[in-house]
């Protein structure tokens, strides 16, 4: 398995959003200027002594309500729960328990998953503060009394959280072995895709949006390469209201997305790129995992000699953050292009690991600053010293400048398509982190 996901529920008005943001820190209020990435966030990625988890964040769960919005937030609380391998139960000192809190706990229960009792808005800590107490009769365990408004005891709270986490091997596959994670909205076409890889139906398919219940690992062989591909789990339907599903299928594609060394985004021929489609590949993006985009079911569209060049423009706009990754257009049910897929997954996983020599680097960072000469501000001209190479997975590289602020965007952008096109890279992101140095 990969990070532990840690989700944080309860009933409506007792806080999470808050202890949400309280325990994301900072990370939560980064801006980017990448549609769909940010917006209507629900995870964060959080940090505790030795321990890095995921955290999501859900709606108010109303287990007794009609209200087809409240029956959404709750099914997405539902499906937090089941990705989760540890739940934060939020509740509220100063109403005690409700009957609502009590359909909580008795959900949670039945999920038999690690549950951490958080009661919030515990203003003043003192070990005399009885109305604690109140909350063992919910039977989930000890209580621990917190104020996310005030960022009190939520140490106590952490510590308790990671002691649930589950032993996990890092390496659970030798390095040899290409995780692939296939995301994508619900009934796109992802267990088809899987199933055409493997040439035979070991995974359910069905035209119902969510058949898909967990995230199963589908270990292969193809031409000497060993594979893992990690279908993302779709969703239950446990009752005939219509739902928009969609907006949580992000939840499912979090941990696999996790785990993976190349995410392939499926999209849906007949419908092009929604906006559901540019928040699923923006997890994978913010990651910075390789990646590949797969429209599928192209054998089921009218085409005429515009229409690849028109899908590949809107890809082009609604997914520009996505520039560095390949486009095929794929059946699962006939298997046109599908070994091509594969080949392009494994030029995005060799590339997302490339190293690229300090020498050679700075031969392309010296050409590239002789075409095109630095920016310069109120007669301050910037000054690139050197760049080298920090890591992988994605590429990083560290470029030292004499002045941070006139290194502009366009730039750096500048630079990083020098790099494209000096050493490919296709298929993975790349980071450029720029760094002050004093001139000798």
């Amino acid at each position: 398995m990969g990070k532990p996901t840690v989700a944080v529920v309860g009933r409506p008005n007792v806080g999470k959003s808050t202890l949400f943001n309280r325990l994301a820190g900072e990370r939560i209020s980064i801006v980017q200027d990448t549609p769909g990435v940010t917006r209507d966030r629900i995870y964060a990625d959080v940090s505790w002594l030795d321990y890095d988890f995921t955290l999501i964040d859900t709606g108010g769960m109303d287990p007794s309500a009609n209200d087809i919005i409240l029956r959404q937030i709750l099914q997405q609380a539902e499906i937090a729960i089941e990705t989760a391998d540890v739940i934060i139960f939020v509740v509220n000192v100063k109403t005690g328990v409700t009957e609502e809190d009590i359909q909580v706990a008795n959900i949670l229960r039945k999920s038999k998953k690690p549950v951490v009792l958080a009661v919030n808005k515990v203003d003043v800590m003192t070990k005399e503060n009885l109305d604690v107490y109140e909350f063992y009769s919910l039977g989930i365990g000890d209580p621990i009394p917190v104020s996310a408004g005030q960022a009190l005891g939520l140490g106590d709270l952490l510590d308790e959280v990671v002691k649930l986490f589950p032993e996990y091997d890092k390496n659970e596959y030798d390095e040899d072995t290409i995780k692939v994670a296939i995301i994508g909205k619900p009934n796109v076409g992802k267990s088809s895709l899987i199933n055409r890889i493997l040439g035979e139906d070991r995974l359910i398919v069905s035209n119902i949006p969510g058949t898909t219940r967990d995230a199963v690992d589908t270990p292969i062989v193809i031409d000497g390469q060993k594979f893992v591909f990690i279908d993302t789990a779709g969703m239950r339907r446990k009752s005939k209201i219509k739902e928009d599903i969609e907006k949580f299928s992000i939840i499912r594609a979090l941990t696999a997305v996790e785990r993976c060394d190349v995410a392939v985004l499926v999209i849906d021929a007949n419908e092009g790129v929604t906006e559901q489609d540019t928040k699923i590949a923006g997890i994978a993006h913010e990651k910075g995992k390789a990646a590949v985009i797969a429209v599928n079911k192209w054998d089921s569209i009218e085409k005429d000699d515009k229409t690849m060049n028109k899908y590949l423009k809107d890809i082009a706009n609604d997914l520009a953050y996505m520039s560095y990754a390949p486009r095929v257009f794929i059946s699962a049910h006939s298997g046109q292009r599908v070994s091509r897929l594969i080949e392009l997954i494994k030029e995005a996983n060799e590339n997302h690991a490339r190293r690229v020599s300090t020498g050679v680097l700075n031969d392309v960072l010296a050409e590239a600053t002789a075409m095109q000469q630095p920016p310069s501000d109120k007669g301050k001209q910037l000054k690139i010293y050197y760049m080298t190479q920090v890591s992988v997975k994605p590429p990083t590289f560290v470029i030292f400048v004499n002045s941070k602020e006139l290194f502009h965007f366009s730039y750096k952008r500048y630079i990083e398509n020098q790099l494209r096109d000096a050493f490919g890279f296709s298929g993975t992101p790349i980071h450029i982190i720029i760094r002050e140095k004093a001139a000798k």
